[in-house]
């Protein structure tokens, strides 16, 4: 038997005013996009704005249905129009936020396993990084190199 160790690491930020400059608005633009998530089911918003290597910044919010899995969340919903959009644009910064309509959002929420899947694909195919901001409604900002410190066995064509 053998035993892998896998650490991840992630920097810290405080509150939003620690953030770079870029990021700061990036966030802002994720919660302002927030307000407009449709979660009349979950009762939870998710904005998402990411930054292309084009300097075009494209935004996302979660969009639910009746039917649950016909709902999509922000973070594809953003990606996914921005390959669509731009399509030989690299993604090199998303900026996440959450909050809850019962409750108030104070730990940093990171994106699900389906959207960390479909983020992989697209920093696969990039062959480049996406750095990923990730923030509750308040609080303190998770800020990851990588895709990989959040799925570090990543699923990609090599497999197929």
């Amino acid at each position: 038997m053998k035993e892998i160790t896998i650490t991840t690491q992630f920097k810290v930020f405080d509150s939003t005013t620690d953030l770079p400059n870029d990021v700061q608005d990036l966030m802002e633009q994720a919660v302002a996009v927030r307000k407009n998530a449709y979660s009349p089911y979950s009762k939870f918003r998710v904005g998402v704005a990411l930054v292309l290597d084009n300097g075009k910044i494209v935004i996302g919010s979660n969009q639910e249905n009746a039917a649950y899995p016909s709902g999509l969340c922000a973070e594809r919903v953003a990606i996914f129009y921005a390959g669509a959009k731009y399509p030989d644009a690299k993604v090199l910064k998303m900026a996440i936020t959450a909050a809850s309509d019962t409750n108030q959002t104070t730990a940093p929420i990171p994106p699900c396993g389906s959207c960390r899947q479909s983020i992989a694909e697209y920093e696969i195919r990039q062959e480049t990084p996406i750095e990923i901001y990730f923030m509750g409604e308040i609080g303190a900002i998770y800020k990851s190199e990588s895709l990989k410190n959040l799925l570090p066995f990543m699923f990609d064509k090599k497999f197929l």
